[in-house]
């Protein structure tokens, strides 16, 4: 009787009210979007345990739509809504199949799924070398272009332009992208205001509670356990402070398809953002298991509030609180792994939503992303095979016209355009901050790609070079004599990029080069010393020894190895021990490296190379990736400056011999290259494949030549050969002539 007397009542009050209708206790929402297929309103089905409605002659249409006549558009199938709005489906459902949610109990018109209006939505990136600026566009560009999301204010802005400040009150959308490896980057500032503010005691827990968030960090795996760290530390406090996340952190590898894994994460977020409930503001319950935490929360001193002030007598127990919630950070850290904080999903190496476990079972993959292929080939490599490349050089190109040739040719006769410039291997050990090829090439500690045959490697990066070589046929002023001379290569260069030690079989590639007759300058980093042990005779082996100090040399190369100092030394020894060829690089980075004479002697002692290449840093405009500007750059008087001392703390043994002022670099030797006063510091080519084939062991000064008048440090050639035709540029300003100290 009481159910019969509250229909009667709600349905009067329906017709008298003029207003929205007031919600009944047993239903979720007072509006109805249509009815369900027995014509009745789809929010009052019946259930065994309740009676269906009698419907009042007032409120509801012969079609059986539950609202007003005045709100109700008419059809025959039954909607309420306008013929051209409904898309009645077969259950007679008034939305369309595509939008509608049947459940098993009914109908369910209004669908989670349909149109969503975002107000503001702001994409912030913070980029090393551009990718993470470049992945914020494209996600700009995606959500524009999305179906069902519609955003009236749509922004992409750089982390370090906005006030961190304004994130306490910021009410829009906020996806982070975010590219952090290890080193000084313009993300730091963000993460340790972030860091200060979640841990500062005085910041109540739900700070951020009005801002709805996701993020996407871009990172190295090569880091191992600091891989995308910082954006994972930004995703959990955001978290911890109350923010509502939308979408699971996003962990984007730069050593696998990193631009397939954003897609994903990006196509997956934006479906995300399709339903209504993901936009719902829901603060992450985080669980401690730290009891003073705890305890702080129910005490009657409120930590958390900011607006009220701590008497004296109480400041004994806050002293204690604050010591026991420093105590148990490192516990509260390890508790957050576990909590509903952390993101469950992982992008995986395939582009696809799986887990670390299953991403960690896949197969090998090749070094060569689409990504990274698409980058190198824009800066005109050419990729051989799976983690080969060629390229050409410059200085090929300026041999060609008769503009003259690399160092290499003033120090060891080298002529540029028959020279290869190559690399088996475009992973690296190190990232260091004067690498000209901007940080696209990936890193590692490990070998985990594929791996290419050496012949395949060598065939594919001739073919490629002489490719290029022939595009040039067109270029203004290239001697027709040196075109077809470029034809044959006598030379290779392994200093392309990357550490070409690295590749497993580096040996082997460097004999087929020597079956060739192809000269081999292999350059290494100084991280592989069992590699540098068991290498075959080269023509000329490199270390490059880029600073005196394990701080200095952390600071300038970066390197991935945790005991880096212990194999940089180790690598020295093991030149120390090879019989042909060896040569200390030292690149000169002002106000890095230049003060460390006293350390550079040490190591030049330690490995007792053939020669030392000194060459002021070639600064390669601004890549994102390091702070290094003009200002950075020695004059070639200064690396002379730097030299000289350096022989001079030597005592003996070592003398400046040659220089190639063009490449403000010069050549330290030792005495035993000066026979009867003269400098023989070239190599004598065809005597040195003879010695190869022979099998026989041999020494670096068995295939010396002599070295022209003209590479002679302080000639007035500096270096330049007068055969070929020297092409100043306009505007070039003119240093006055280095003096020589008499010796």
């Amino acid at each position: 009787m009481s159910n019969l007397v509250n229909s009667l009542l709600y349905g009067f009050s329906s017709i008298l009210s003029f207003g929205p209708d007031v919600p009944r206790e047993d239903d979720e929402k007072g509006d109805c979007s249509g009815a369900g297929a027995d014509g009745n309103c789809c929010k009052t089905k019946a259930t065994p345990d309740t009676k269906v409605m009698e419907p009042s002659p007032g409120s509801v249409t012969q079609s059986g739509c539950c609202q007003s006549n005045k709100e109700a558009s008419e059809s025959k199938d039954g909607c309420c809504q306008s013929n051209k709005e409904s898309a009645a489906s077969k259950d007679g459902c008034c939305q369309s199949s595509k939008e509608s949610s049947v459940s098993k109990d009914g109908c369910a018109c209004e669908s989670h799924t349909g149109s969503v209006d975002i107000n503001s939505l702001k994409i912030f990136y913070s980029s090393l070398t551009g990718t993470a600026k470049e992945f914020a566009v494209e996600l700009q560009t995606k959500l524009q272009a999305a179906e069902h999301v519609h955003v009236h204010e749509l922004q992409v802005l750089d982390i370090t332009e906005y006030d961190n400040d304004n994130l306490l009150t910021e009410t829009s959308v906020c996806i982070f992208v975010l590219s952090s490896y290890n080193v000084e980057g313009p993300l730091d500032w963000f993460t340790k205001w972030l860091r200060d503010l979640r841990y500062d005691f005085r910041v109540d827990r739900l700070a951020l509670q009005k801002l709805r968030y996701a993020v996407c960090g871009l990172g190295d795996s090569a880091y191992g356990d600091e891989f995308n760290v910082a954006s994972q530390d930004i995703d959990k406090w955001l978290g911890q402070l109350g923010a509502t996340r939308i979408y699971p952190l996003g962990s984007c590898d730069k050593n696998a398809d990193q631009k397939a894994q954003f897609d994903a994460w990006s196509e997956q977020f934006i479906g995300e953002l399709r339903d209504k409930r993901s936009l719902e503001f829901s603060p992450t319950n985080i669980e401690y298991d730290s009891e003073g935490e705890d305890e702080e929360e129910s005490d009657d001193v409120n930590v958390g509030s900011g607006e009220e002030m701590v008497d004296l007598e109480d400041m004994g127990s806050m002293a204690a609180k604050i010591k026991e919630s420093k105590k148990n950070r490192a516990d509260e850290e390890e508790a957050f792994s576990n909590s509903k904080a952390r993101a469950k999903r992982s992008i995986g190496v395939d582009g696809k939503t799986v887990s670390r476990k299953a991403a960690g079972s896949t197969e090998v993959r090749e070094m060569v992303s689409p990504m990274l292929h698409k980058n190198l080939t824009k800066q005109g490599y050419k990729i051989v095979g799976t983690h080969s490349g060629v390229k050409i050089c410059r200085w090929t190109k300026s041999a060609l016209r008769g503009r003259g040739f690399c160092y290499k040719h003033a120090f060891y006769g080298i002529q540029s355009h028959l020279c290869m410039e190559t690399t088996p291997s475009l992973a690296c050990a190190n990232k260091c901050v004067f690498c000209w090829r901007h940080h696209t090439n990936p890193v590692g500690t490990t070998w985990r790609w594929k791996i290419d045959d050496p012949k395949f490697i060598l065939d594919g990066a001739m073919e490629n070079h002489y490719k290029m070589i022939k595009q040039l046929k067109g270029v203004p002023g290239v001697k027709a004599d040196r075109f077809q001379e470029a034809f044959t290569i006598r030379h290779c260069a392994l200093s392309l990029v990357g550490e070409p030690i690295f590749y497993p079989h580096i040996n082997e590639f460097v004999t087929l080069l020597h079956e060739r007759n192809i000269s081999s300058f292999l350059v290494t980093n100084a991280q592989f010393p069992d590699k540098i042990a068991d290498m075959v005779p080269v023509t000329q082996l490199y270390v490059s020894v880029d600073a005196g100090t394990k701080e200095g040399l952390k600071k300038i190369d970066r390197p991935l190895f945790r005991d880096f100092w212990e194999r940089f030394l180790g690598s020295l020894e093991s030149l120390g021990n090879k019989g042909q060829r060896t040569v200390y690089r030292l690149t000169l980075v002002k106000d890095h490296n230049t003060e460390e004479i006293d350390n550079y002697v040490e190591l030049i002692r330690r490995g007792r190379p053939s020669f030392i290449e000194v060459k002021g840093v070639t600064y390669c405009g601004y890549s994102g990736a390091s702070n290094l500007t003009m200002a950075n750059v020695p004059y070639h008087v200064e690396v002379v400056e730097f030299c000289e001392k350096i022989v001079e703390k030597l005592g003996g043994g070592y003398e400046i011999a040659a220089e190639h002022a063009h490449s403000c670099s010069i050549l330290i030797a030792k005495t035993s290259f000066k026979v009867n006063g003269e400098w023989h510091t070239h190599i004598d080519y065809p005597r040195f494949f003879e010695l190869v084939k022979s099998g026989e062991p041999f020494t670096d000064l068995d295939y010396m030549a002599k070295t022209p008048d003209w590479a002679i440090f302080g000639t007035p050639e500096a270096g330049f050969d007068p055969e070929e035709t020297r092409w100043y540029r306009k505007n070039r300003k003119t240093m006055p002539p280095v003096e020589v100290a008499a010796s």
